[in-house]
């Protein structure tokens, strides 16, 4: 058994010694000489240009003078906004007692424009919801905001909203339908 022992430590040494070798190999210069020169003659030629700060604009500054002014947001100059508000609005009334319409029953954006019809003296807008077709002339209502038909062109139709605002008055807003171009 002494025997095999010393023959496997030649070997290790045989072993260590070659790898010793190898790694000091890599500590050469392997041709980095070449490239440090290199990066030296271009830094030396290499000229670095900043380009000059342009001059800060001149600040003058605004003098506010609203010592003699009413404050906006005073609270007697909100409560007098919404008492008119609520003076004006109240005189739009919807008729929430006549009998609906076809179409009232359809959000707006689910009604299309599909074309119009004229007769002497009176003009029918052509509207389609799903795949049914509905004759609309003036005074008419469609969609479920009670929008009245207020005038019809062959390319649209107006519509006059009434709705409720977040204070709960009923105020008017203006809506249109355009026709809609087949895409074949």
């Amino acid at each position: 058994m002494m025997m095999r022992i010393s023959a496997r430590i030649p070997r290790i040494k045989t072993a260590a010694l070659v790898l010793l070798a190898a790694s000091l190999s890599g500590c050469g210069d392997s041709g980095t000489a070449d490239v440090s020169q290199w990066m030296k003659e271009v830094r030396q030629q290499t000229r670095v240009s900043i380009k000059p700060l342009s001059e800060p604009k001149k600040f003058t500054p605004f003098s506010y003078d609203a010592k003699n002014r009413e404050d906006p947001y005073s609270p007697n100059k909100l409560a007098m906004a919404l008492a008119k508000a609520r003076k004006d609005g109240g005189t739009i009334r919807p008729d929430l007692d006549r009998r609906r319409e076809a179409l009232e029953s359809f959000p707006l954006d689910t009604v299309v424009m599909v074309g119009t019809l004229t007769k002497p003296g009176l003009t029918y807008a052509l509207l389609q919801v799903d795949k049914s077709i509905y004759q609309v002339k003036v005074g008419n209502y469609v969609g479920q905001n009670l929008g009245m038909v207020t005038k019809i062109t062959e390319s649209d139709v107006s519509l006059k909203e009434v709705v409720q605002d977040a204070a709960g008055d009923w105020v008017e807003r203006e809506a249109k339908l355009e026709l809609q171009e087949s895409q074949k």
